[in-house]
């Protein structure tokens, strides 16, 4: 079945109307125009294309795809048949389009004049034949499915985004949040001691906020804040119910050095939104570096993830729940390091075996 792909540009290449980086710099939107129709590409940090919706003819519809253009490269003209404007409709005007990112970054909705011309979520596909939503196409076809047909559910989804973003965008968001994930730890966990910004100016916005051991408590915990002010990628592809795991924190209880350990939050603090992926409870995650230039060091390679650190050996941990975002909960997940056959037992076996198997070791949530 043929789908919407490109293939290198020839010397007579469409013209781009329409260039956009999604707000976590991990996906991109085009709008290209070739004279004949305008297709939208949705592309990741590498450029490799991962969906492609057919938006518009600009001439009169052929009866049957023409396959001479697909092989050539080239965006389809849809046929008379799946089209509402057999006919051809003017070519867009860049002026009347705008772009909004879905809150995680892994969708995008291109609307011209305020309304929704296509939509490509972030469960679209290109090798999947889900190429993404057209206003002007009927049914579904490989090169776009009816709008029409889902707005019931992508309607909403895309009020909501525009709602996040204006809030985002306003004087003073970032700072109410973060001050509320504060005073929850507060709470929680009593004063705090020292604060790193993990950003640097890109979104998502992290801190890393250190607790100091108490009377009751002789640990560090080093918390995140700000992972859970927007909703994690391809989470309502994978779960039942998207809120219970859609937005998170990650925490460290360690009796290392405070500001050493903190390094490990750098890697993992944006990385859901970089790379287009979650993390959830039972979760394992490898270093991306040399073992050496691990933070938490000991010959760990990687992470484990829990929600539940009482599973392991180890002193009570902290309850942290009762924070809420967006209508959302907040799950904490603490960080317990792993070794790479550790986490070899975790990816063939499952994480609850390699829980088994530490419990087992005594071994605790406490780095």
């Amino acid at each position: 079945m043929p789908t919407l792909r490109k293939k290198p540009k020839a010397p007579n290449a469409p013209q781009v109307i329409l260039d956009e980086v999604s707000p976590y710099q991990s996906r991109r939107l085009t709008v290209e125009f070739d004279g004949v129709t305008s297709a939208a590409y949705l592309s990741d940090e590498r450029g490799a294309i991962t969906a492609a919706v057919w938006l518009a003819n600009h001439v009169a519809a052929p009866h049957a795809t023409d396959l001479g253009r697909l092989n050539a490269g080239q965006a389809p003209v849809m046929p008379a048949g799946n089209t509402k404007n057999p006919k051809g409709t003017p070519p867009l005007d860049r002026a009347a389009l705008e772009v909004c990112w879905f809150e995680e970054g892994d969708g995008v909705a291109l609307l011209e004049s305020g309304r929704p011309l296509a939509v490509i979520p972030g469960w679209a596909n290109a090798d999947k034949g889900m190429p993404g939503y057209s206003r002007d196409a009927i049914d579904q076809t490989p090169f776009a499915w009816a709008l029409d047909e889902a707005l019931e559910g992508l309607g909403p989804r895309i009020e909501r985004a525009q709602a996040y973003w204006r809030w985002r965008r306003g004087q003073g968001a970032w700072g109410g949040f973060q001050q509320a994930v504060l005073g929850h730890l507060l709470n929680r966990l009593g004063p705090g001691s020292q604060y790193w910004d993990t950003g640097r100016e890109r979104l998502p916005m992290v801190g890393i906020t250190e607790r100091p051991p108490t009377n009751n408590r002789p640990f560090t915990v080093l918390s995140t804040v700000g992972m859970s002010c927007q909703r994690m990628p391809v989470v309502e592809q994978l779960v039942d119910d998207a809120r219970d795991y859609a937005r998170i924190e990650l925490a460290l209880a360690t009796s290392k050095p405070a500001q050493e350990a903190a390094r490990i939050f750098l890697w993992l603090a944006q990385y859901p939104w970089r790379a287009c992926t979650w993390f959830g409870p039972g979760h394992s995650v490898k270093w991306y570096h040399d073992a050496s230039t691990f933070p938490l060091g000991g010959g760990d390679t990687g992470v484990l993830l829990l929600d539940d650190p009482e599973r392991l050996t180890g002193p009570q941990p902290p309850d942290l729940s009762g924070f809420t975002f967006g209508g959302d909960p907040v799950r904490w997940l603490w960080l317990v390091p792993i070794n790479e056959e550790e986490r070899a037992v975790a990816r063939q076996r499952g994480s609850a075996s390699l829980i088994t198997q530490l419990t087992a070791e005594n071994r605790s949530w406490v780095s």
